[in-house]
């Protein structure tokens, strides 16, 4: 005799909101960390076609790190859409600028590059220091596990 078994399909998933520190922390690993939360994985009823993960808060993005001498080797790449318009950055000229988009380009890099994806790029929320205005959510201090 044959064991069927039943597909469990998550239908009401709460959503929580988590606390990230990027203080010190590498950016690859702490990207993929990152990543895993808004994809749901850390849950038990993970599912990869349903968007079931939470939203995540980064502070102190301005505090992020690389190993090596990425810093100065790391190009980001840009497109006006004009030809020749072709404009690239370095690691640390961007982390002067804007140093949130270096967290939002490393943790989207990481997502499916689907609608999926798209859907879960727009649960994130990076601040280059301490104040975020989402007491309201009661967000969840992450520790690494």
């Amino acid at each position: 005799m044959k064991k069927i078994t039943k597909t469990i399909s998550a239908k009401d998933v709460s959503q929580q909101w988590w606390l990230f520190d990027a203080t010190d922390q590498v950016l690859g690993r702490f990207s993929s960390e990152v990543a895993q939360v808004l994809r749901g994985k850390h849950r038990p009823n993970y599912s990869p076609n349903i968007y079931m993960g939470d939203a995540v808060i980064i502070i102190n993005a301005e505090k992020i790190r690389v190993t090596g001498n990425k810093s100065e080797t790391k190009k980001y790449f840009r497109h006006s859409g004009y030809p020749g318009g072709v404009k690239y950055s370095s690691f640390s000229e961007l982390m002067k600028n804007d140093s949130e988009k270096v967290l939002l380009s490393a943790v989207k890099g990481m997502l499916p590059k689907n609608k999926l994806g798209r859907e879960i790029s727009k649960h994130i929320r990076i601040y280059k220091d301490n104040n975020h205005g989402h007491d309201a959510q009661q967000p969840k201090e992450w520790s690494s596990r």
